[in-house]
């Protein structure tokens, strides 16, 4: 079976499009989606509808529970918050139910265990983040002990791609720009990246292609019409009005910057509080 993965749509629906016909060209038989189909961006519906009707099994993300209300936007940053009540007051009962319906985790078959955040938490599982070592480890001994038997776990929330294998109590990272052949007695983690919400130098779109039958993992890069996607979002409000301010060439060059130089989450941060 060929698995398409991928995470953090964050109602792009240019973004969505590109990565499904992608998808299509390479054959995949399966959508995966790893949550946080809304949030940030202004077409959280037609991207639901898009995932519905290719037959994608999802599970939901830390902004599509707090849209449905079903946690709260403790620890959100502002513009995230702006972007769920705008959310909020747009989706129609029938998409609310359809994310308010998501698991937290789930599995295809014994191939492929899926979670927003992390594996080895319970409660509270899609505001976790796997960025350190030890959590991939906890993560990695959850998926050895999981009941499905898979031995590839599939996670979002980071927005960075990421391929590791776990084996014999060691963990590395994988390089992502290159085909990864499965090994047996090994455990993977695989991030995806992002859809619709990148947040380093790579602004395309980015999925993981899981051949399951070749036991491969490969990324995948999809170039989408952004400015398009992020102009609808800054006319909606939801964009910091800061950064309204200063003009789109400008803005780009600004990060550009800021990331080259490992400093534009942080400063993002502060614009964001």
């Amino acid at each position: 079976m060929r698995i398409g993965i991928l995470s953090d749509i964050h109602a792009n629906l240019e973004a969505l499009e590109a990565t499904l016909a992608d998808m299509g060209g390479a054959g995949v038989e399966r959508v995966v989606c790893l949550g946080d189909v809304v949030g940030y961006n202004t077409d959280p519906s037609p991207c639901i509808r898009l995932l519905r009707e290719a037959g994608a099994v999802c599970v939901a993300g830390n902004h599509d529970r707090a849209v449905t209300r079903q946690i709260p936007t403790d620890g959100f940053s502002v513009r995230a918050i702006r972007a769920i009540a705008w959310t909020r007051k747009r989706l129609p009962p029938e998409d609310v139910a359809w994310l308010s319906a998501l698991p937290l985790k789930t599995n295809v078959g014994d191939q492929l265990v899926a979670v927003h955040g992390a594996l080895h938490v319970d409660r509270g599982c899609e505001l976790v983040r796997l960025n350190s070592e030890d959590r991939m480890r906890r993560t990695a001994q959850a998926l050895l002990a999981h009941p499905s038997g898979a031995r590839v776990c599939a996670y979002g929330h980071t927005h960075r791609l990421g391929i590791h294998e776990y084996r014999n109590g060691e963990l590395w990272e994988h390089d992502p720009d290159s085909e990864v052949a499965l090994r047996g007695g090994s455990c993977y983690l695989l991030n995806p990246g992002t859809v619709g919400e990148p947040r380093s130098e790579e602004r395309r779109a980015t999925w993981m292609l899981f051949d399951t039958g070749r036991r491969t993992v490969s990324v995948r890069r999809v170039a989408y019409d952004d400015r398009a996607a992020f102009e609808k979002t800054r006319r909606a409000g939801i964009e910091p009005r800061r950064l309204l301010a200063i003009p789109a060439p400008v803005r780009a060059a600004l990060q550009g910057g800021l990331r080259r130089m490992g400093i534009y989450e942080m400063v993002r941060r502060v614009i964001n509080s």
